[in-house]
């Protein structure tokens, strides 16, 4: 099997963020929770907070969120996938990101990939695990595919390096270009 990060990897920005932005201009009563966004980016960048209890804080703009908004957003922003990764795709790829799994879960059926993302309740933002980043990735899929075999692994980021170590090949994403992990 293939495995894919998602965000910067296959998506080319960071799906939450542009998410976030998208409900910003069509669900104004998300805007009342700026400050706690404020709140959050400060937290995070000072590591006051832990990343997840960092990001419960920023998830707050979603109690002002329908649950369709996830549905709407792929529909307008499917087209955007990167195209190296149509040209290559297979019935059997996997995407494990630190993304909420509800938000990559209609991309997942759009382009008909698994996925392994991070456990956040769409209405509260509340993680009911952990964030799925760095090892975590790596626990999550032992755990889905004990016998498990990565054939290639995609990604944009060293944060991926446990995962990576687990593929036979890697490659680190650079915008369109694909750079062998263990030269990059």
């Amino acid at each position: 099997m293939n495995v894919y990060d998602f965000d910067k990897t296959i998506y080319p920005v960071d799906s939450t963020a542009q998410f976030y932005l998208w409900c910003l201009r069509r669900y104004p009563a998300c805007r009342r929770t700026l400050p706690f966004t404020a709140w959050a980016f400060f937290c995070m960048g000072t590591r006051l907070k832990t990343k997840t209890k960092s990001k419960e804080i920023f998830y707050r703009f979603l109690r002002h969120v329908p649950p369709e908004a996830p549905q709407l957003f792929w529909q307008e922003h499917i087209g955007d996938i990167r195209p190296w990764y149509y040209a290559q795709r297979r019935p059997d790829d996997l995407v494990i990101s630190a993304s909420p799994e509800f938000l990559l879960e209609p991309a997942a059926r759009m382009l008909e990939f698994a996925l392994i993302a991070s456990p956040v309740e769409q209405a509260t933002g509340k993680y009911r695990g952990e964030n799925c980043h760095g090892p975590e990735k790596v626990r999550r899929f032992r755990a889905a595919f004990p016998d498990g075999r990565i054939d290639r692994f995609y990604s944009d980021s060293h944060s991926d390096d446990p995962l990576a170590a687990l593929a036979r090949e890697a490659f680190l994403v650079k915008g369109e270009r694909l750079l062998p992990w263990r030269e990059s």
